[in-house]
């Protein structure tokens, strides 16, 4: 009799098959296509390459959001955030957010007749919301100075510890900017350093709510206070930014009575980042302004080709929805007490750390977690090794601790940086700690002596 032919499927194996056997082209379109799920594997597979997010202690970007979010997110990939005429729900809720960034930091142009009235607008990360905040200066201190302008540079004063999107904003937009220097006891800038670098050509003072380097606040009560003593008295009459990318969504659950924001009449605006202490996945940021006026119309285009007249001020045009969706997820989930009891749940963890590295006989703690969930530490003395052998070392265990040394004025200074975001738990600190120690038992016995001074570069 004939043999029955099998029915049993083919087998079709996932890494053996032919398109397994040769390298993928990686920097030419391939000849041919590829089946989608094998596409999947190489991309998927190779990504594992990458460092866990959740154990980068480097970043302030959030790492973790709610199952419900991501969902959220992924249903929204498709939506440009650029066509508020073809989803006006999606632009809706951007104004929204907008308006619960504003009343976060007391604007002034939320009128109980009008509660859409916030100036302001969502951007991509706080890198384009300084450069907004930047221009509107800018544009205020032309208008300002007269048609002159042209014959005179204007210039920022900022501290050497700024993010380097502030240099980046300086040097694309032909803005003088005027580092106010660190020092090797202080890694913040001075009321007293502001006062001597402004002129009438000064566009602006940025003050920071929660440094890159250490997560300090900067007294910017006291700069405000400064500055209009020096205007008071006849001198130039500037106004203050604050970037509060750090620092923004948590001050004002952690320190609720500390004056920063709009508050202070000489503050004209703000810029914070969604996608780090908003507790959003990246891209997203805010800028917002005291009031209308603040907002030069010059800077403000209008379009129709996309359907409907279109006020835009932003520099990127298309962009995705999702990330606005994404965070007003977060603020409709969280509420004022829910940021409350994160940044609360954050800053003890942070603090728990920051604790025990001051008892320890190896480290100094520079920022202990309770201005922002940062801690900022350093070797005590030459111990035959280097802040950057102990964070080569963390590498070996997974984790990633950030070492690199300080702004201008403190170049000799060399520091470590723990970010404490959402999703790294008391037992994960705990877990990083038990490692610490057996890296500083390991480095104790080796001494290195700062062998690897070269290998890792400062990370945001």
């Amino acid at each position: 009799m004939p043999r029955k032919r099998s029915h049993a499927p083919q087998v079709a194996p996932a890494y053996t098959g032919r398109l397994a056997m040769a390298p993928v082209p990686s920097l030419r379109l391939p000849d041919d296509a590829m089946d989608p799920d094998a596409a999947y594997r190489f991309i998927h597979d190779e990504l594992m390459l990458d460092g866990s997010s959740r154990l980068n202690l480097a970043t302030f970007v959030t790492t973790w959001m709610d199952p419900q979010a991501e969902r959220l997110m992924a249903e929204t990939f498709d939506k440009n955030m650029i066509d508020k005429d073809e989803y006006p729900a999606t632009a809706a809720i951007e104004q929204r957010c907008v308006c619960m960034v504003a009343d976060l930091f007391h604007a002034e142009d939320l009128r109980d007749d009008d509660p859409s009235s916030a100036i302001g607008v969502s951007t991509i990360g706080s890198s384009e919301a300084v450069m907004l905040a930047g221009l509107a200066m800018k544009w205020r201190w032309r208008d300002r100075v007269g048609d002159g302008w042209k014959g005179r540079t204007p210039n920022l004063v900022l501290g050497a510890n700024v993010q380097v999107v502030w240099e980046k904003f300086c040097r694309y937009f032909d803005v003088e900017p005027r580092y106010l220097p660190m020092a090797e006891d202080r890694f913040v800038i001075t009321p007293e350093q502001v006062v001597e670098a402004v002129d009438e050509d000064t566009i602006g003072v940025v003050g920071i709510l929660g440094t890159t380097y250490t997560g300090e606040l900067e007294p910017i009560a006291e700069i405000c206070a400064a500055l209009d003593k020096l205007a008071a008295d006849g001198g130039p009459d500037v106004p203050v930014h604050v970037d509060a990318a750090s620092g923004g969504f948590v001050v004002p659950f952690l320190h609720p009575d500390l004056e920063w924001d709009f508050r202070l009449p000489r503050v004209v605006s703000i810029n914070v980042s969604g996608h780090k202490y908003g507790l959003t996945y990246p891209g997203i940021g805010f800028v917002v302004w005291r009031s209308k006026e603040y907002l030069p119309e010059g800077l403000v285009f209008h379009v129709n080709y996309l359907g409907g007249d279109m006020p835009t001020f932003t520099l990127n045009f298309s962009r995705p929805g999702n990330q606005v969706v994404g965070q007003y997820y977060n603020f409709l989930r969280l509420g004022r007490a829910g940021y409350s009891q994160v940044m609360h749940s954050l800053s003890q963890t942070a603090r728990w750390l920051g604790d025990q590295l001051e008892a320890s006989e190896h480290f100094d703690v520079v920022s202990d977690g309770s201005a922002i969930p940062v801690v900022a530490f350093k070797l005590k003395r030459d111990f035959g090794y280097t802040e950057f052998d102990v964070s080569q070392a963390l590498r070996s265990f997974g984790w990633q601790v950030p070492a690199y040394t300080m702004p201008e004025g403190a170049e000799d200074v060399r520091m470590l940086r723990i970010v404490v975001r959402e999703g790294f738990s008391a037992d994960l600190a705990r877990a990083l700690y038990e490692d610490l120690a057996k890296v500083i038992s390991h480095l104790d016995a080796l001494q290195p002596k700062g062998l690897f001074n070269t290998e890792q570069p400062f990370a945001h």
